[in-house]
């Protein structure tokens, strides 16, 4: 998977917005200014192709036992986000992309409910 597949996914999702709040190298997609998802574009460029994706604590620790290519958050809370390294076969696009729907399901559910009924 390119970038621009990865970014036009993760832009695609309602009241989705990307910007860099912490340097020029990550790239961050937020829901309604709460990060989901964070992409290192200098580690992109350099082949080191990985996503920051947030996830339940349980459902966290069981893909981490079930895949090599997916580890605690880098430079993340290590309970409530994993790193999932994308230059190995082993994580598929489709779970890729379940994966991000996670993330991003994981946040919405954390904003107050008048917010989540206004994405629906």
């Amino acid at each position: 998977m390119n970038i621009e597949q990865l970014r036009h996914y993760c832009l695609n999702k309602k009241a989705v917005t990307e910007d860099f709040p912490f340097d020029a190298d990550t790239l961050v997609f937020k829901v309604m200014g709460k990060m989901y998802a964070l992409i290192g574009l200098r580690k992109w460029e350099a082949g080191d192709k990985s996503i920051n994706l947030k996830c339940d604590p349980e459902y966290a620790d069981e893909l981490r036992a079930a895949y090599a290519a997916i580890q605690p958050g880098y430079h993340m809370s290590k309970k409530h986000w994993n790193t999932i390294n994308l230059t190995s076969d082993e994580v598929s696009p489709k779970l890729l992309f379940q994966l991000i729907d996670h993330s991003y399901d994981m946040v919405v559910k954390g904003m107050p409910k008048k917010l989540q009924d206004s994405l629906h």
